[in-house]
């Protein structure tokens, strides 16, 4: 069983500054990790690999210092990693970054044939949630968003049953092999890299694709030339000074009686929705 893992590296959310007069993103000092989504993804495919011997193919388009990130996936328990990049693939949006992965796994695939790609939901530099789902329209597999937990994988069936995440609960899908998983935040917990993981990781060789070697067939759809998505401003939000309100009562009844009168108060609109809400559960209640 084969298993692809697409990671990216990311300057660190919580020390990202805004410049103050450019309103670009401060990148310079700040370091680089792996996406914490990213994380999730692989930690479900090193489970995954424990159960039934899988090979981790972990891959990143990116910057040569993103060779770090690799090694750190290395050190997790991943089996290859495999860096593309090529100056021409600076710039890229997430419709051109979605292309260079796709056609880098199709290439992958063509060496040893995929059962299983994993991705995190999104990045934190982006927060689009579009790359995994381009790979997977890209190359024609199965789509499996906001997966929570893996229920069961039979790779001779070539069937694999996931709960996902979907609003008002939990959907268990069936679907077939090959899939495109984008795995959710607290899914599992990220295991510690041993001390063999790190030697392993420091001495293996990161492999190196450029735009031929992952098999890139139209260069205008790669770097800027293929991004569409073009960044007007970049901002930092501007604190709101709110001063907090004490809401006196000698007992929690008088408190909440206050609370409600200075909410209504504050927000009248929110009165009248209420009033007619409760109007309405009054003529279901009558016509039942």
């Amino acid at each position: 069983m084969h298993i692809a893992v697409c990671i990216k590296q990311v300057p660190d959310s919580a020390q990202i500054r805004v410049h103050p007069v450019t309103n670009t993103i401060m990148r310079q000092g700040v370091p680089a990790i792996v996406n914490p989504f990213d994380l999730f993804a692989l930690e479900e495919a090193l489970r995954t690999k424990d159960q039934s011997g899988a090979h981790i193919t972990v891959l990143t388009m990116g910057p040569p210092q993103a060779e770090d990130a690799l090694r750190k996936c290395l050190s997790y328990g991943a089996d290859r990693a495999i860096l593309i990049t090529d100056k021409v693939f600076s710039g890229a949006d997430t419709l051109a970054t979605s292309y260079v992965l796709a056609s880098a796994l199709r290439t992958l695939d063509a060496q040893q044939p995929l059962d299983l790609i994993f991705t995190g939901k999104q990045t934190i530099d982006g927060d689009t949630a579009q790359v995994g789902p381009g790979i997977a329209i890209r190359l024609g597999y199965q789509l499996l968003t906001y997966v929570s937990a893996i229920r069961d994988l039979d790779a001779d069936a070539r069937q694999i049953f996931v709960e996902r995440r979907a609003e008002g609960g939990v959907q268990v899908l069936q679907s077939t092999l090959p899939a495109v998983i984008t795995m959710l935040e607290g899914a599992n917990e990220m295991r510690f890299a041993d001390m063999p993981g790190m030697f392993r990781a420091a001495r293996q060789e990161v492999e190196r694709w450029d735009r031929e070697a992952a098999g890139i067939e139209d260069i205008k759809q790669v770097g800027l030339k293929g991004s569409p998505t073009a960044v007007a401003q970049v901002f930092g939000p501007k604190p709101r000074a709110v001063k907090a309100v004490r809401i006196e009562g000698e007992t929690p009844a008088a408190q909440a009686e206050a609370f409600v009168e200075r909410l209504f108060a504050d927000f009248p609109q929110l009165e009248d929705a209420l009033l007619e809400h409760l109007d309405q559960l009054a003529d279901l209640g009558a016509k039942s």
